[in-house]
């Protein structure tokens, strides 16, 4: 009877696989180059959601230092894809390093080293810090996304300091942000029925138990925080891939918050839960940005109030908290 359930699940989740293929391969060639952006935004908002879940969700810690690994990843992509020559116009009021100014990476290279630098960061911090607990490791954590955005404000030589990055290859695309998507959805699901996953979950429940039990927890819970940091630093070489520019001030707290939201509304320790939310959560923001400027209706012009759709999505947040705190889906 198990046998026969698995083979159905399998089945199912194969139909699943085909149909997003198909799905994708249909809007790839029928959205306008907006809608098309925004369909991008959705399958890296998922892998953003993902690894923060990994954390926050599976794992029970609480960190918000997201946005730091998402600019090691972006600056990472950004600088080993960048064209010689578009370096030289972005660096002109101080040169480049050399070692960095004559080297031009393709894309999937340039990317696993943004996420193995994240994840290298994500280890070296996590390995003192994660020893901390609850809002202390939240602090911990944000102090740490701050000092990188900080540090990537002040090395000229480096990142371009606060004017940023410019003229970055257009790599990313339908197939790169929810091809990264799938594979991420896929490590998840396999990742959590293992006994690393069963690991994490025991130690989100009960960490004297799970300790009682045989489980390292500073093991798990470094492993746990240097795959999400990994995954992060994915997303952000996905992002600066989509965007083609990139600045300190994209990674601020703002944007931890609002992977954060994708999170909690999709339901923490909930997969499925997370990869809706980020498709709606993102076709969200875009669609209620008439709401941060001016509407006419009429002879009626109401002026608009720049940040009103955060607030639409605070209320909706708290909404959800409340009424049903479990999130979209519950954990599978």
């Amino acid at each position: 009877m198990r046998d026969k359930m698995r083979e159905n699940k399998k089945m199912s989740s194969l139909v699943i696989l085909v149909v997003t293929l198909v799905l994708l391969f249909i809007l790839n060639k029928t959205l306008d180059d907006y809608k098309l952006r925004i369909l991008n935004l959705c399958g890296i908002y998922v892998t953003l959601g993902l690894s923060m879940n990994l954390i926050n969700g599976f794992t029970g810690l609480f960190s918000l230092g997201h946005a730091g690994f998402m600019a090691i990843g972006a600056y990472t992509v950004a600088i080993l894809t960048m064209p010689i020559p578009m370096k030289e116009m972005n660096f002109f009021m101080k040169p480049m390093v050399p070692f960095l100014s004559n080297i031009e990476w393709p894309f999937l290279p340039a990317l696993l080293m943004g996420g193995i630098l994240a994840g290298l960061f994500g280890f070296l911090i996590g390995a003192p810090v994660l020893r901390l607990t609850d809002d202390y490791l939240a602090i911990a954590t944000l102090g740490f996304a701050e000092i990188i955005r900080v540090v990537f404000t002040n090395t000229q030589s480096i990142t371009n300091g606060a004017l940023g990055l410019k003229g970055i290859p257009n790599t990313t695309n339908v197939w790169w942000s929810w091809g990264i998507a799938l594979i991420t959805i896929l490590f998840m699901e396999f990742l959590m029925k293992g006994s690393y996953g069963k690991a994490f979950k025991a130690i989100r429940e009960d960490e004297i138990a799970a300790r009682s039990m045989g489980i390292s927890l500073f093991k798990h819970k470094v492993m746990s925080f240097t795959f999400g940091s990994f995954l992060a630093g994915i997303g952000g070489g996905l992002l600066a891939g989509l965007l083609g520019t990139i600045d300190p001030n994209m990674f601020r707290i703002v944007l931890t918050f609002n992977i954060l939201l994708i999170v909690v509304l999709g339901g923490l320790g909930s997969i499925k839960g997370t990869t809706i939310s980020a498709i709606i959560v993102t076709i969200m923001m875009e669609a209620l940005r008439f709401l941060d400027e001016s509407i006419n209706i009429g002879s009626l012009h109401i002026e608009g109030i720049p940040g009103m759709r955060m607030v639409i999505f605070s209320v909706i947040l708290m909404v959800a908290v409340v009424v049903k705190k479990e999130g979209l889906l519950k954990e599978s």
